[in-house]
């Protein structure tokens, strides 16, 4: 049980678009807890969020919001080279860690966020959404059933409209699309194959980006990984960032009998048809309308771990596991070879 009678107090760090998302969810729609805090490190970004969220306090050092006794909890949502400093900090301050992903730049910061959480016993959860989608959780009890007989293959794909921010084109900083974008789809093919990645091959080009190509020649914003799992089963990733034509994920996984298909290209069910005998449609433009409601339950879930005192549905151990991933295709796409995982 929390300080305050059973209300969890959590501060964001971190006014971006997917902290604003998480921050929103806190204020009004998450039972039991309260948003108590906001930090950014630009002082106009935390005094507006602070307004948009109707919430008193802001901060522009996340060091500050670790040294008041009455937060409970934290939502790290910055750029992922700042996860692992801040999330060790927020343990050893005895703040429980929502921290988005990817988790962190490398297998070993991943490793040291779970001692951290574990030495400190906070509670540790990875933002890994479509766990939570009523989709996807569906499509796990489906495969789980048989009714599609054995898993032979999963394939997943994530493909954005938005041009990168500035700061990704430097995978020193940010990993590239295949932790800023496909982080998700690592974990789908992980949870959906109930098994670890043996091996992967992958290749990756800027098709879209020409302002990086003289600065940050390896930058990528197109990507396809292919993989073996360590259960037998097959899988193939494919990722794309500033594609234009609207936010596309998509699933399929292939069995032995039979196959599930996941994931919508709609906005809404309307379909508009006109005399010049086309069709017209439109298409989902943004991962923040898609899983609105898997945003909801994921951080419903946080604070009922804490309360509950029980493991998060989704830990460190899959956000490490994620980020492994991430860096052996990193490694096949420099290398142009086949890595073991």
């Amino acid at each position: 049980m929390t300080k305050r009678s059973g209300i969890v107090q959590i501060a964001l760090i971190g006014a971006g678009r997917a902290g604003m998302i998480h921050a929103r969810n806190f204020r009004t729609a998450v039972d039991h807890c309260r948003l108590a805090a906001v930090v950014d490190p630009v002082e106009s970004a935390a005094i507006e969020a602070a307004r948009a969220l109707d919430v008193d306090t802001y901060y522009t050092d996340y060091k500050e919001v670790l040294q008041n006794d009455d937060i409970d909890a934290v939502v790290i949502v910055t750029p992922t080279k700042y996860h692992c400093e801040i999330a060790m900090a927020a343990a050893a301050a005895g703040k429980h860690i929502l921290c988005e992903k990817p988790m962190a730049m490398t297998y070993e910061e991943c490793l040291l966020m779970e001692r951290a959480a574990q030495e400190n016993r906070v509670k540790l959860q990875i933002g890994f959404m479509r766990r939570f989608d009523a989709a996807f959780t569906e499509a796990k009890k489906v495969i789980d059933s048989g009714a599609i007989g054995d898993v032979v293959m999963v394939r997943s794909n994530t493909r954005g409209p938005s041009v990168p921010q500035p700061w990704m084109f430097d995978l020193s900083k940010s990993n590239g699309p295949l932790a800023e974008v496909n982080s998700h789809d690592i974990d789908t093919l992980r949870w959906f194959t109930g098994s670890e990645f043996h091996s992967l091959y992958a290749i990756a080009g800027n098709y879209r980006c020409p302002d990086a190509r003289k600065d940050f020649p390896d930058f990528y914003d197109n990507v396809i990984l292919t993989a073996t799992f360590e259960n037998g089963m097959q899988g193939m990733i494919d990722g794309a960032q500033g594609v234009r034509y609207g936010y596309d994920t998509r699933v399929e996984v292939l069995g032995t009998e039979g196959c599930i298909f996941l994931g919508r290209m709609e906005e809404n069910g309307m379909r508009v048809c006109t005399k010049e005998m086309q069709c017209h449609t439109e298409f989902i433009n943004s991962w923040r309308f898609l899983f609105k409601d898997a945003y909801l339950e994921e951080d419903a879930a946080f604070v009922r771990c804490i309360l509950e005192d029980r493991p998060p549905q989704v830990g460190g151990a899959d956000g490490r596991m994620a980020v492994k991933i991430v860096n052996a295709g990193n490694q096949s796409i420099r290398e142009k070879r086949i890595v073991v995982c």
